[in-house]
């Protein structure tokens, strides 16, 4: 049978610009291309600034995990500086981060990803007076009208409309909709909460100011601490009682995307400090490969370009990485790098995550984790999919939530939330983190008492990477491999499995010069 091209062309319900392309045979994709189709520049912004000018800035690279950055810009600094956090400093940044965690997996489930699988247009046989649902009602009536009389346009009224269209696409039992698009609406109150909780230690959100190198600069007072528990009760009750059922009833009426978006290799940084070496995490640091759990090590980091839209030298190490624009580039179709660990293309991110934590004998993880497995009386390789990955963050909510409480237990009363710093006239510093999508490590270093060279590899970077030089395709690009397409027109398989991964582009695109035309675009 002929190849087919299929488009997805923008991927929406994501953090910046993505399109995918795939070649469909048979039914099924046989090839595909991940492509970042957009440019920034923070790279070159930050050389020649002060080092601790650094976290606030790269904070501005993404508004969903601004944490994420700020902590792992300010780790960087840490190495560089010579320091640690100090105790309450290394606590108040979990803390900090955790509701970060919180906030952007109930945002990836009910705001990106669950439209994928809920029909939104049960809500017009809602009878209930919920102010919320009502709303919504309204809302897809009104676009539904405008459709009708434009068909051949796109609404102006999203997020719910237009979507794919097709028999059997969504989930058929009324109920379950409604409990979902209810859920979708209490979601919303429940990250303003997560974000509170951000505010209380990090000063605010979405950006948070208290992050510096060595600690926190906020206080951890008793009425801060108190305040914080109170949002902390809300969110936890909603992970417990309605987003994980939520997850589960998803999995209930599509269990064959346990076979769908599946990858076997996978990177975890470690998340959530035991202590201030980082030498122990809540979720393992380490490498899953080849059916095999192996240590971490940072040196065996490469990023290569031969299929990204730079002109830098390639299979660099982060510390000597380039980011040079290449805009014309022959060959090359994405602004994404191709990151390696040890040459081969790594998933990072929940599912990670889960895998290291669960064959490190994480007994919390591993519990939960088959737990939700043997309701669908499946084992783990059925958790390597496009529905492990839901999965994985139910599960992770869970935990994080439960352990915050211990965290906010072991602050000391009084004690130092940072350590002192002074910029060292040259050094070089490595900040690796878990962002709620994956492994974030930062790069810098320093001369002169001045950033000469700063790199991030972020965890899109990591799943969206084009191929790389030797040819050998990216996460996502190898997970849609294999993917049933139905409907052309209509590739809703694929979307369901790129946004199981909750890419974002906007982190995963580098920077370029600022003062200079690249070209010219005519938007129609």
């Amino acid at each position: 049978m002929a190849t087919q091209k299929v488009y997805i062309d923008p991927l929406t319900r994501i953090e910046g610009h993505l399109s995918i392309e795939m070649d469909v045979q048979d039914g099924k994709v046989v090839d595909a291309k991940c492509r970042g189709d957009m440019y920034r520049g923070y790279e070159s912004i930050l050389q020649g600034r002060n080092p601790v000018d650094a976290q606030q800035i790269v904070m501005r690279i993404c508004g969903v995990c601004p944490v994420s950055h700020g902590q792992a810009s300010s780790r960087c600094l840490d190495e560089a500086f010579g320091i640690k956090p100090t105790k309450n400093g290394r606590i108040l940044r979990n803390l900090i981060l955790g509701a970060n965690f919180l906030q952007s997996h109930i945002l990836h489930f009910y705001h990106l990803g669950a439209l994928d699988f809920v029909d939104i247009t049960a809500v017009l046989k809602y009878k209930g007076s919920d102010a919320g649902i009502v709303r919504i009602k309204e809302w897809v009536n009104n676009e539904l009208k405008v459709k009708k009389g434009r068909p051949d346009e796109m609404t102006a009224g999203g997020p719910f409309l237009p979507r794919y269209e097709g028999k059997d696409f969504y989930i058929k039992d009324l109920d379950t909709n409604i409990s979902a698009i209810a859920g979708y609406v209490k979601a919303l109150e429940i990250r303003e909460k997560t974000h509170r909780m951000v505010a209380l230690f990090g000063g605010r959100a979405p950006h948070p100011i208290s992050m510096v190198p060595g600690g926190v600069t906020t206080e951890p007072t008793k009425a801060r601490i108190k305040e914080f528990k109170k949002y902390l009760k809300e969110v936890e009750e909603f992970i417990n009682e309605t987003y994980i059922n939520h997850v589960i009833a998803v999995a209930k009426a599509f269990p064959e995307y346990f076979k769908l978006g599946q990858y076997d290799s996978f990177l975890s940084y470690g998340v959530f400090d035991k202590d201030e070496d980082r030498k122990s995490f809540m979720f393992e640091q380490g490498v899953f490969t080849g059916g095999k759990l192996e240590k971490f090590d940072s040196a065996r980091i490469r990023e290569q370009v031969k299929y990204a839209r730079y002109k830098s030298g390639s299979d660099l190490h982060p510390l000597k990485g380039e980011t040079v624009a290449d805009p014309e580039k022959n060959g090359a179709y994405t602004w994404v790098k191709a990151p390696r660990y040890a040459d081969k293309p790594m998933e990072v991110g929940v599912l990670a995550r889960t895998v290291i934590a669960y064959y490190s004998g994480n007994k919390d993880v591993k519990r939960e984790l088959d737990a939700v497995l043997k309701i669908f009386n499946a084992e783990v390789p059925a958790a390597l999919s496009a529905l492990g990955r839901h999965a994985g963050r139910a599960i992770e909510c869970k935990l994080i939530a439960k352990d915050m409480y211990e965290w906010l237990d072991d602050i000391e009363s009084g004690g130092k939330t940072r350590n002192s710093y002074l910029i060292p006239e040259s050094g070089e510093g490595e900040g690796l983190i878990e962002a709620p999508r994956g492994a974030l490590g930062h790069w810098i270093v320093i001369k002169g008492q001045k950033i000469a060279n700063y790199q991030a590899i972020v965890p899109t970077t990591w799943f969206c990477s084009p191929k790389d030089d030797k040819g050998v395709r990216g996460p996502v690009e190898q997970a849609l491999i294999g993917t049933p397409i139905y409907d052309p027109k209509n590739p809703i398989e694929a979307a369901r499995v790129v946004r199981s991964f909750d890419p974002c582009l906007a982190c995963a695109i580098h920077v370029v010069e600022g003062d200079r035309e690249i070209t010219k675009f005519r938007v129609c």
